[in-house]
């Protein structure tokens, strides 16, 4: 969209030039022509022979006309040469490429810059949803990292088991994942990893506030788990160990 409007504006700029070049020029010649009339009307003899006053408006315009030309020819070869003197390939300025004052000016606002992008980082502030700075999830959107895991573990489900359904935009976890809960060890309540990833992906996708923290690693640890047991079993398909573990799990579905 920038493109084109700058496009477009470089065509209305160039449109109202040459406009305004022809009404110039029309009202020269209607002038120069009134001029010319009346110099034959004021005339004694009403002519244009011997009429010195019709010679010296026509030589004006003339040379007016002359001197504008030839100085529309030296902006355009001016502006040629310069264009020329331009490398067509890339070259790092050097100072001495530039006036003293244009150099002087870079570099005020190249340090003004830097100044002003090292004093916006954040220090000891906390963003919700994101990490803290000086942690090992320092710069890291916690809705998003865990919404990234889902293809991840989708992609390592279907190495198992290829006709594993397809994902869903907004199928639960614990539901698109079902056939791998078998795989999956339980702690001392009853839940595998996938009972917390599914929990944190819920929050992650439809809760109003951001996740924390600690909920941002209970739901990577889940991920993480998930994602080490589906290549233990991956390992164990390509070793011939599990050769039918494929075609049971796709059996049971």
């Amino acid at each position: 969209m920038k493109f084109s409007w700058s496009r477009g504006a470089s065509t209305i700029w160039g449109l109202l030039y040459v406009l305004l070049v022809l009404l110039t020029t029309f009202f020269a010649a209607v002038s120069c022509a009134f001029l010319l009339s009346q110099a034959v009307r004021t005339a004694k003899h009403h002519s244009w022979k011997d009429n010195f006053n019709a010679v010296v408006i026509g030589a004006a315009y003339v040379l007016v006309c002359v001197l504008s030309l030839a100085f529309c020819l030296k902006r355009r070869i001016a502006v040629h040469r310069r264009l020329r003197r331009i490398s067509k390939t890339y070259r790092t300025l050097r100072r001495e490429d530039l006036p003293e004052s244009v150099h002087r000016f870079i570099q005020q606002e190249y340090t003004r810059v830097c100044l002003i992008t090292l004093d916006s980082q954040p220090r000891d502030g906390l963003q919700e949803g994101w990490g803290r700075p000086g942690t090992a999830y320092a710069g890291v959107r916690f809705r998003t990292a865990l919404r990234d895991t889902i293809r991840e573990i989708d992609a390592l489900a279907h190495l198992i088991i290829p006709r594993h359904p397809l994902l869903r935009p907004h199928a639960r976890m614990l539901h698109h994942f079902r056939f791998i809960l078998p795989l999956l060890p339980k702690d001392e309540d009853g839940l595998t990893p996938l009972h917390y990833y599914d929990s944190a992906i819920q929050l992650a996708r439809h809760a109003s506030r951001e996740p924390t923290e600690n909920e941002f690693i209970v739901g990577m640890s889940a991920a993480v788990e998930i994602k080490r047991i589906l290549d233990m079993c991956r390992q164990e398909m390509l070793e011939g160990s599990t050769p039918d573990l494929g075609e049971t799990l796709s059996a049971e579905i």
